[in-house]
């Protein structure tokens, strides 16, 4: 890595003596020949699976740069501009890698991730610059637009990425969201309309003062990374608001800021000051990832087209369709998180002998989320999977729990309950546990067929006074099992999507229960039963 790098560096020197090109596109060429390698060497550092091969294949794209810099337009240049977009391609391509393994688990792991894939729009942009391809905008804006998604759009989010990996507060949410939603808002209010150019500036400027009280709050290795990565995002803490002079200039039709001044102050700046030293900074210690991967079970189970009934076609135990009367054979196996001897004895009795209960159930969909409702349920009418309606009317959920060969399934004592509306498949759902040994903890492990994958429920219990609650956040422990996933091949993807049950005893006998959903902490879905043991 340090001999490419060295090489790279070599490359850049030439350039500045034997370079053709105008003065501006160094702010690109130094991103390319020395950012990219370096982020992909302190990303890459702790995966070595992938750290050789990524540079080896870089060097003919590194090479392509190079070339196109010190000479005049040819004919080569859009098939010397299209080996580093096909470079750019492959990191976006290992970008995706990362995220299918983790989804939405950890937002700082997401952010370098999105980083990653992002580079190869600023590759895209390099190309149709290099090809002479008509994007509908000037050469000079179509550059441009390569150098913004270079450092804003690749190295920023990976920047605020391994911020997150040293301190990561409500206030760093809110931030890596705006960071990653930007650079897209940018482009498309330079494309399509002004005013939205000057609302993404403004979005920009609130997230990037509030990544500078994120630093201030930070511990860093040492003092000296502390100074570099503040130098680094405070640099762009002055640049943007001469961004926004520029955006307002545009909007009322009077510059206050020229393209040449932001060229020469703007460009130079980022690229010295926030792209170098940022680099630097992040080279002193590059923090480790607080992620922790994965190992429970997971049911092996997968549906095709249909789901319904036919998912346990050749799934159930032969002659023992029924052996399961509960979803769980004892509540006594989530001790000591849950108390028997104090939990409401409706609530331990519906979990252990759910086939003697009737299920009333309202499904209330949030205003906001109904049309997305309305076009699901299209789709979910035909899968029988998940298959909820769309309005609100109280309707009996009917069903039965059947017992599901452990073998095919892969996880222990599995049962599946299929509840059905009339004659409607509503839920197929298999249910199962597992033990953390290093958090000597029980979970509800519940898995639902989808076609080809599987969605996955892991639901960490606990008690409410004489309420049950069961959910799949992660408030107490980050590092917990709990969550919603979705498996397919060899792959367990973090969804965005958060449960939560509520189960209470209103008296002996009958229940209510709360079923709440959230995707991206927006709340979507709620289900209201009502629950009776059969007379």
């Amino acid at each position: 890595m340090n001999k490419l790098i060295s090489l790279n560096a070599i490359l850049f020197l030439m350039i500045l003596f034997f370079g053709v090109f105008p003065w501006y596109m160094l702010i690109l060429t130094i991103a390319q020949l020395l950012y990219v390698p370096f982020i992909l060497h302190l990303v890459l550092e702790k995966e070595s699976r992938f750290r050789n091969y990524y540079f080896v294949i870089g060097i003919p794209a590194f090479a392509s740069v190079a070339i196109l810099n010190m000479t005049d337009h040819t004919s080569w240049d859009g098939i010397l501009a299209a080996v580093y977009f096909l470079y750019t391609m492959l990191i976006a391509l290992y970008g995706f890698h990362r995220f299918l393994h983790r989804g939405f688990t950890n937002l700082e792991e997401f952010s370098i991730n999105m980083g990653l894939m992002y580079i190869t729009i600023g590759g895209a942009w390099f190309f149709a610059f290099e090809a002479g391809i008509t994007t509908g905008f000037s050469p000079l804006i179509t550059s441009l637009t390569a150098i913004h998604f270079h450092y804003s759009a690749f190295l920023l989010p990976i920047f605020v990425g391994f911020l997150g990996r040293l301190y990561k507060t409500k206030l760093y949410h809110l931030v890596t969201i705006i960071m990653l939603v930007s650079p897209i808002i940018v482009a498309l209010g330079i494309t399509f309309s002004v005013w939205l150019e000057v609302l993404s500036v403004l979005i920009y400027i609130v997230g990037i003062y509030c990544l500078m009280v994120l630093i201030s709050k930070t511990s860093f290795h040492n003092l000296l990374q502390k100074w570099l990565v503040g130098i680094s995002f405070g640099s762009i803490a002055v640049t943007i608001l001469f961004s926004l002079s520029y955006a307002l200039g545009n909007l009322v039709g009077n510059s206050f800021v020229t393209i040449d001044f932001m060229l020469k102050f703007h460009g130079i700046i980022n690229s010295i000051f926030f792209g170098l030293i940022g680099i630097m900074a992040w080279w002193i210690h590059t923090p480790n990832s607080k992620e922790r991967p994965k190992r429970f079970p997971v049911s092996r189970i997968r549906g095709k087209w249909k789901i319904g009934e036919s998912v346990l076609e050749g799934k159930m135990v032969s002659g023992y369709e029924h052996r399961y009367s509960g979803l769980v054979d004892s509540m006594k196996m989530y001790e000591p998180d849950i108390n028997v001897d104090t939990l409401a004895p409706s609530v331990i009795d519906f979990y252990e002998n759910t086939n003697e209960y009737q299920l009333f159930a309202e499904v209330k969909w949030r205003i906001w989320f109904k049309p997305f409702a309305a076009l699901y349920r299209q789709i979910s009418r035909n899968v029988q999977q998940i298959n909820l309606p769309v309005s609100n009317e109280r309707l009996e959920m009917t069903g039965d729990i059947y017992s599901i060969d452990d073998e095919l399934d892969g996880r222990k004592n599995v049962r599946a309950w299929m509840r059905k509306v009339k004659d409607d498949v509503t839920f197929v759902a298999l249910y199962s546990s597992h033990f953390n040994n290093e958090q000597s903890r029980t979970y509800m492990n519940i898995a639902l067929p989808l076609p080809w994958a599987a969605m996955v429920g892991i639901l960490e219990l606990s008690q409410q006074g004489k309420a049950l609650r069961l959910s799949s956040k992660r408030e107490m422990n980050p590092n917990a099992d709990s969550g919603v996933f979705l498996t397919f091949r060899k792959y367990l993807f973090k969804l965005p999507l958060e449960e939560q049950f509520d189960v209470k005893e209103v008296r002996e006998g009958v229940m209510e229960a709360q079923h709440r959903m959230w995707i991206f902490t927006l709340p979507f879905l709620e289900i209201n039963y009502k629950i009776h043991r059969r007379v």
